[in-house]
């Protein structure tokens, strides 16, 4: 127990008399709690390795584990993981750990919260990563063309563990599909999707709708900007085998936004 706060306190403000001799013991009961408290979670600097290792693999396991929620895991969601891996160029160490990662997440005794739990100590206060991690198990949850009710289900508990509301959940989903509209081939330039984006899908991409101004949808896009910054991503304890989904997330959202400015004049 400490009462050197007090024991300060209490002969700084006797000084002052009776009552200041009161209010120093105070103030220094005040002091003497802040020592007692735990503060090595907020300072303690977590090694970057460990937080991109812990990163990359609850990615893969939860993954696993939300294209397994409807029971069957389609042809669809294991191209989805597939391409996921492509995507991010593993090397065959890498490959393996991503493969075991799903696997474990598909299987029926795999706990969610337990789970997610390192995932929590190295990223509660990286709300950006928390939000990419959160845009990936989208894409996977989305693969075969929508989003079902046990995947759903995760998604919110996911959030929910991090204190995301669900209304907020939901907008993400409308913003992660709206992006994979604007999803370019990488031989061709073309856009993926048959029919291409449109200027409302542009809208979900940045988060705004078509009545908002040009300071409102300047803000948006500049704060999507920044949240999916590779370098900054990586700072924070994003795998570096992961920085070429960050870069395609940039790639749409700029695309959107190009489309936007083209379609509002500005």
């Amino acid at each position: 127990m400490n009462i050197l706060g007090k024991i300060i306190g209490g002969l700084i403000g006797s000084l002052f008399g009776p009552i200041g001799f009161f209010i120093g013991v105070w103030f220094g009961h005040n002091f003497d709690k802040g020592l007692n408290q735990n503060f090595g979670y907020s300072f303690n600097h977590q090694d970057p390795a460990v937080t991109q290792q812990i990163f990359f693999e609850t990615s893969f396991a939860v993954m696993g584990h939300i294209v397994k929620a409807d029971g069957v895991v389609t042809q669809k969601e294991i191209a989805a993981a597939e391409q996921v891996m492509l995507k991010l160029g593993l090397n065959d160490e890498k490959r393996k750990q991503a493969i075991e990662a799903f696997n474990r997440g598909k299987s029926s005794d795999y706990d969610l919260n337990t789970g997610l739990q390192d995932l929590i100590k190295h990223c509660i206060r990286k709300p950006s990563l928390i939000q990419m991690f959160l845009e990936i198990q989208i894409v996977a949850a989305t693969a075969d063309g929508n989003v079902t009710e046990p995947e759903m289900l995760i998604l919110y508990q996911i959030g929910q563990t991090f204190r995301i509301p669900r209304v907020q959940i939901d907008r993400l989903i409308e913003m992660v599909i709206a992006q994979q509209s604007f999803h370019r081939d990488g031989t061709t330039g073309n856009y993926t999707s048959h029919s291409g984006p449109s200027i409302e899908q542009a809208y979900k991409v940045i988060g705004v709708t078509g009545s908002d101004d040009k300071q409102t949808i300047k803000r948006a896009y500049r704060k999507l900007m920044s949240q999916h910054h590779p370098d900054k991503l990586v700072s924070r304890g994003m795998p570096e085998e992961m920085v070429k989904v960050a870069t395609e997330k940039s790639q749409e959202i700029q695309s959107a936004y190009e489309m936007i400015k083209k379609h509002k004049s500005f």
